[in-house]
């Protein structure tokens, strides 16, 4: 049996369907409801077949794309990304608890946006004001989420 043809395209994509199909089936077993009352099924499930499609449409591109030349140098991981994405993890828990959504999204965006070799400080505050727009408008005005903006005394 020849797996040759397998990528980690095709990995990821499966894999992407095998968790979309996890979420949307035990979405399933709560109450879906509908667009105008969403029970607590609505979102596993309508993000378990999203994730499905997508997964679906990765494993498509995988298969009719060609293969990358197999002589290609393999690359060094990129260790300064996964510092830089967890260390803005581990800074939106403390920003967050000690300062409120506005610190602790300035903090997560700029941290993890330095992870990019290309990026700079600046293009990273830019991306960050974006994004702390963004959540204010979203979490803080529309969903009115308990997150205070500022939380200086926590």
């Amino acid at each position: 049996m020849r797996l040759d043809w397998i990528r980690k395209d095709h990995l990821g994509g499966a894999l992407t369907v095998l968790i979309g199909a996890l979420a949307a089936g035990i979405g399933r077993s709560y109450d879906f409801g509908s667009l105008n009352d969403m029970g607590a099924g609505f979102f596993p499930v309508t993000l378990g077949v999203i994730m499905m499609l997508c997964g679906t449409t990765i494993f498509a591109v995988a298969t009719i794309t060609p293969a990358p030349n197999s002589a290609a140098k393999a690359r060094m991981p990129e260790w300064r990304g996964w510092a830089c994405i967890i260390a803005g993890l581990f800074a939106f828990i403390l920003l967050g608890h000690y300062g409120g959504l506005v610190p602790a999204t300035v903090g997560v965006v700029v941290i993890s946006a330095l992870g990019d070799r290309r990026n700079n400080l600046v293009q990273s505050l830019l991306l960050a004001a974006a994004i702390v727009v963004c959540c204010i408008v979203v979490f803080h005005w529309a969903l009115h989420v308990e997150f205070p903006l500022f939380a200086w005394d926590a």
